[in-house]
């Protein structure tokens, strides 16, 4: 069975058992802990520890998941056996408070011995030593005798304390002429229980609603269908070692099989990730897919191969995986230049590192690279320490990497010393009550609602005075939080006697509106306030928002098809928009694009506002962000009629005007290059346009 028959026959047998089938979640996760999406459970962390409501009682995907940076990291290990990867792809599926135990036991051995095929004999099950009813479900369900085993093995939880509970793990028996256990019997499928809550004295406590967090890895489920070892053997990976040999123009033979793995494997992550915006990088996220695209490099030069690698295999890529992850072919054109012009940079920089390297190989006289060449090498031409340790490992000389660490750390002490630090407040505030929906964007008229929170230089108190800043949490507010792109409202607080408070900034922490500004008079928690927005502000900001959507039609209508948002932010009457795009606009671009919204805007169009199932929302052929997860219901803002279909019709939950003629006037001000295949375009609307 291939890797395209696996991913329908598990969706396709969740579906027959009531789940909602969700496409894949973006591999930018929305977690500031996380670099990467890393496990399946991650697009759902919110639903899973009550924080959110779940849109279904239960739902079925496949994950796209990238390991590569921070702790969960299996980048060293890829290439030197079969079973590591940096990109991977986790099937789940999710009980929100639903079935519990019984069902997922029920259906996890339905689903591999009869729907599989799976010889039941082949399948090995533990639980938790506490577990006695999964245990005896075993019995009841599978007849099997499930292995017992402790708190690190079969237990899960989501920190010291909070959610947690046992979880019941399946193994399969990968030939029983493998001497080490571990390789034989090898997990290929995981049940959690959500079950209970733990205080912070260690006191278990069931949660009022019990959930179900499943997972079992695609690559490991290819090479059990398809009775190989080795997760590379497996029709995917053979397609793209395949691949890699014509490009390469050599053979995979048992010496280079390590190099063929790492390209294959750093294709995927690095091409699911470019379309999935991330951009290579010296920071953060983008710098672990420039690590993983120079690493893919470096093994293409062990090969013999020199010149752009990765770009040239994405079609292959997109041949493989394309018809179940359709972003992929979508972005084709834009990846393959990222990836393109990370290449030819990099191989500039290989060149420049490798003379200073060949200049420091005569002086080493103990077969050790003393760490702070090795740190000038990454610090100046953006050797990796790992590609530095590759390219000597040939030559058998080591790198002296506590030297190395030793540099690195008087480099971040000069440069923090540089730098004024920041707090992040408010972020401990779980229990303050979600902004209300229907409030959240409700017209300018004031609103009565309670003081729940004060928050003064970085503490929590009962009360402030006039003359004091400070950070205000309301039970329900019509102030918009900066979200979206587009920043927060001001206006004031009001009290009996008049204003208490000018909010200079409406800022957002999960679902809570923060209120930012410089108290008038005495507050305390509990006190009831109106809110009053500015409706000038508010006005040109909405004129700036829905600018911004015609903004991105012209440019797909000037340009092509493919531009798609890479990031914005709408100010007052002033819209900054990043989109992707592989050069310079033209003049005569640039002027078509600002005539075509000053078009629409001339036209009077309507702009309607509505909230629709998001199946009739994509009928429809509304935008969205890609990789966002989106509720059953959402928000979208179409403008106007051009033909016989709207100008533009997007997924949004920002502020907008009701006809573009509010908009006035627009006016492009500059477009350039910020990064690799990304440009920016700011534009003013309204009387600073005129």
């Amino acid at each position: 069975m291939k890797y395209n028959d696996i991913r329908k026959t598990f969706l396709d047998y969740f579906e027959s058992r009531g789940h909602k089938i969700v496409p894949s979640a973006s591999l930018i996760p929305n977690d500031p802990t996380l670099l990467f999406t890393v496990a399946g459970m991650v697009p759902w962390k919110g639903i899973l520890q009550g924080t959110e409501a779940p849109f279904a009682p239960r739902v079925a995907d496949v994950q796209k998941c990238i390991r590569a940076g921070g702790k969960h990291n299996d980048l060293d290990e890829v290439g030197f056996d079969g079973r590591h990867h940096t990109f991977f792809e986790m099937m789940g599926n999710w009980s929100f408070g639903d079935y519990f135990k019984e069902g997922a036991i029920e259906m996890s051995w339905e689903l591999l011995t009869k729907v599989m095929g799976l010889d039941p004999a082949k399948i090995r099950v533990t639980t938790h030593i506490s577990d006695e009813e999964s245990t005896d479900l075993w019995r009841k369900i599978a007849g099997k005798e499930a292995i017992r085993l402790g708190d690190k093995d079969n237990w899960w939880s989501a920190g010291d304390t909070g959610p947690c509970g046992p979880c019941t793990e399946m193994f399969y028996d990968f030939g029983d002429d493998i001497e080490n256990e571990d390789d034989r019997w090898v997990e290929i499928w995981n049940d959690v229980f959500m079950q209970f809550d733990r205080d912070a004295n260690g006191n278990l406590s069931p949660l009022p609603k019990q959930n179900v967090d499943t997972g079992g890895g695609l690559e490991r489920w290819g090479a059990m269908m398809q009775g190989v070892r080795d997760n590379y053997d497996t029709d995917l990976f053979r397609a793209l070692i395949t691949a890699t040999e014509d490009t390469v123009g050599i053979k995979k033979t048992d010496e280079n099989t390590a190099s063929f793995k790492v390209i294959a494997d750093h294709l995927r992550a690095v091409g699911f990730a470019v379309a999935d915006g991330v951009i290579p990088s010296n920071t953060d996220r983008g710098y672990v897919i420039r690590r993983i695209l120079r690493r893919a490099m470096r093994h293409g030069q062990i090969l013999g191969h020199r010149g752009a690698l990765l770009s040239r295999l994405y079609p292959a890529l997109v041949t493989e995986m394309g018809a179940a992850y359709p972003e992929l072919a979508a972005q084709q054109r834009r990846v393959v230049e990222i990836i393109q012009n990370e290449e030819n940079a990099f191989a500039d920089l290989l060149q420049n590192g490798m003379k200073l390297l060949d200049a420091e190989l005569p002086k080493i006289n103990n077969g050790v690279l003393p760490g702070d060449v090795a740190f000038k090498l990454f610090d100046t031409y953006g050797f990796p320490l790992d590609l530095t340790q590759m390219i000597l490992r040939d030559k058998n000389i080591d790198v002296d990497t506590a030297g190395f660490d030793a540099a690195m750390r008087e480099q971040k002490e000069r440069s923090r010393a540089n730098t004024k630090g920041t707090r992040v407040l408010w972020e401990s505030q779980t229990d303050l009550p979600a902004t209300d929906d229907a409030a959240k964007y409700a017209p300018d008229d004031d609103m009565e609602s309670r003081v729940l929170s004060i928050l003064r230089n970085g503490e929590f108190v009962n009360g402030a005075d006039a003359g004091d800043e400070v950070e205000v949490a309301l039970d329900k507010t019509n102030f918009y939080g900066t979200q979206g792109g587009q920043v927060g409202d001001g206006g004031e607080l009001v009290g009996g006697n008049g204003t208490l408070m000018n909010v200079t900034e409406a800022a957002r922490a999960g679902d809570v509106v923060i209120h930012k500004g410089t108290l008038t008079a005495p507050l305390n928690v509990g006190d009831v306030v109106h809110t009053k927005i500015s409706t000038g502000v508010r006005a040109a900001t909405a004129r700036a928002h829905t600018a911004t959507h015609l903004l991105q039609a012209a440019l797909r209508h000037v340009l092509n098809e493919d531009v798609e948002q890479r990031g914005s932010k709408v100010s007052p009457d002033s819209v900054r928009f990043d989109f992707s795009f592989g050069r310079a606009m033209t003049a005569d671009e640039k002027q078509a694009v600002e005539d075509l919204v000053n078009k629409w805007i001339a036209a009077d169009m309507p702009v309607l506002h509505e909230e629709m199932s998001l199946n009739d929302a994509k009928a429809r052929g509304a935008m969205a962000l890609f990789g966002e997860k989106y509720g059953d219901t959402v928000r979208v803002i179409t403008a106007g009629e051009d033909g016989a279909a709207p100008v533009s019709c997007e997924l949004c939950g920002g502020t907008h005007v009701y006809h573009t003629g509010e908009l006035v006037k627009a006016r492009i001000n500059k477009e350039k290059s910020i990064s690799s295949g990304i440009r920016r375009i700011t534009m003013s609307v309204g009387p600073l346009a005129e």
